[in-house]
């Protein structure tokens, strides 16, 4: 078993992209691995109370379903506070299960896994 942090950092400007880390996340844990998920820039969107609705990449399982899935296997989702807070997005607007951490939260997570997934 390995320990990922899967990054995302595409919204709804670009619903394919946006889409992938969702994907990885999920496959990862469901092959056993441990997974935090981070969303950071573009991505916060996503972490928004219905803010997955009507989002769909080209040839990709709704988004919705995807995130619904990584929630209720309880995949840490976390958001990145400050690409959050200059969005105008607070915690209270976020889904339940996500939660707002900082880059030093980020960078310590990364430390210490054994891999890292950007999209």
């Amino acid at each position: 078993m390995a320990r990922f942090v899967i990054a995302g950092s595409k919204g709804t400007d670009d619903p394919t992209m946006a889409t992938l880390p969702f994907i990885a996340s999920q496959a990862a844990h469901e092959q056993g691995h441990e997974v935090v998920f981070w969303l950071q820039a573009e991505a916060v969107v996503l972490a928004k109370k219905d803010g997955v609705d009507g989002v769909q990449g080209v040839g990709l399982p709704a988004l919705k379903v995807l995130a619904n899935t990584i929630l209720s296997q309880g995949i840490p989702l976390w958001v990145c506070s400050a690409c959050a807070i200059a969005r105008q997005i607070n915690e209270s607007d976020l889904e339940v299960g996500a939660v707002m951490k900082g880059m030093d939260d980020y960078v310590k997570a990364v430390a210490e896994r054994e891999r890292s997934l950007s999209f």
